[in-house]
């Protein structure tokens, strides 16, 4: 009967070595057919489910040895919700190790220096993984959201890659956009150089929207601040093609007409005095500095050379010639 007994030990646990060398090949084993991919655990979702889902999708061949794994691993099957990124070839460990972390993968949406608030807007609505929040509501009603002070948004958001995880809402980005302007716009503004023609920094911001548009090169941009400065210190009007096309909103056509030139709208600074009343783009932070450390120039106006570049000019004669040569042609 001792015999027995032992032999019957030793055969159960030869049996049970077998069903863990099994059980451990199959969390190991990597998931069948899995591309790189995101995988979503909703709140509540039970491991069960999720070796359901798995084997829907003909990732895993059996449940078994997997749930017997979870059995003697319990905190195995503490599922985090989120959205997680599986990397190509996974184990059925490593992606059930992932959703236990909570390490949700991070998504990235990138705002362009230049771009206005609706071009924003309509990029985050197209956003798979942010949750649109404000599709129903005017421009006024989403900055009485981000508890602002002023009644228009353009201007107010900085440009930039920003990193969420899915479910993220759109005014949650906005909010963060929203601080991170206003926090590097009071930097700056308090490191300004003397003698600005501006009454508060919302004017300088006004400005560094103006120089954002009028030019793609970083080292134009203080050199533009200059003109416009130097123009606004003589009482001239800035005359700046892009607060026309602002002004004008989806009336533009892409070209600018004699007709738009003389409409007096209270963007166009060909008609108007001083600065728009509201910037007309998101200004980067370069354009930023530039609006507030302006070059030491005398230079009043500047055309584009065609390449991306302008010319500079100090009197109104050199600026005629380099328009004859530049836009017209002219030799």
């Amino acid at each position: 009967m001792r015999r027995f007994l032992v032999a019957l030990l030793l055969l159960l646990m030869a049996a049970s070595g077998a069903v863990l060398y099994v059980v451990q090949q199959q969390v190991n084993q990597p998931l069948t057919a899995l591309n790189q991919q995101f995988y979503t655990i909703k709140p509540g979702l039970s491991y069960h489910h999720l070796l359901k889902d798995f084997k829907a999708r003909n990732w895993i061949d059996e449940t078994l040895p997997l749930k017997i794994y979870a059995k003697l691993n319990p905190q195995f099957s503490a599922l985090k919700a989120g959205t997680y990124q599986l990397p190509a070839n996974s184990s059925f460990k490593s992606a059930v190790a992932l959703f236990n972390s909570g390490i949700e993968h991070q998504f990235k949406i990138t705002f362009i220096e230049g771009t206005t608030f609706k071009e924003w807007l309509a990029q985050l609505f197209a956003s798979e993984y942010i949750k649109v929040t404000l599709d129903d509501k005017s421009s006024a009603k989403i900055l009485t959201l981000l508890n602002s002070e002023f009644t228009h948004p353009e201007g107010l958001f900085y440009p930039d890659t920003y990193q969420f995880t899915a479910g993220t809402s759109d005014l949650d980005l906005l909010q963060r956009a929203y601080n991170r302007m206003a926090a590097e716009l009071e930097l700056i503004w308090q490191q300004k150089a003397e003698n600005l023609p501006y009454k508060n920094s919302y004017q300088a911001l006004i400005m560094a929207s103006l120089i954002e548009k009028e030019t793609g090169q970083l080292f134009e941009q203080p050199v533009i601040a200059a003109v416009f400065i130097n123009r606004l210190n003589k009482k001239m009007r800035l005359q700046t093609d892009p607060t026309i096309i602002y002004g004008l909103g989806d009336r533009y056509t892409g070209d600018i007409t004699y007709a738009n030139l003389r409409e007096k709208t209270k963007y166009n600074t060909y008609q108007i005095k001083g600065l728009p009343p509201t910037p007309i783009a998101m200004p980067g932070k370069s354009a930023l500095i530039a609006s507030m450390h302006p070059a030491q120039s005398s230079y009043l106006y500047f055309v584009s050379k065609g390449n991306g570049e302008h010319y500079f000019s100090k009197t109104l004669a050199e600026h005629n010639k380099a328009v004859d040569k530049y836009i017209r042609g002219k030799k």
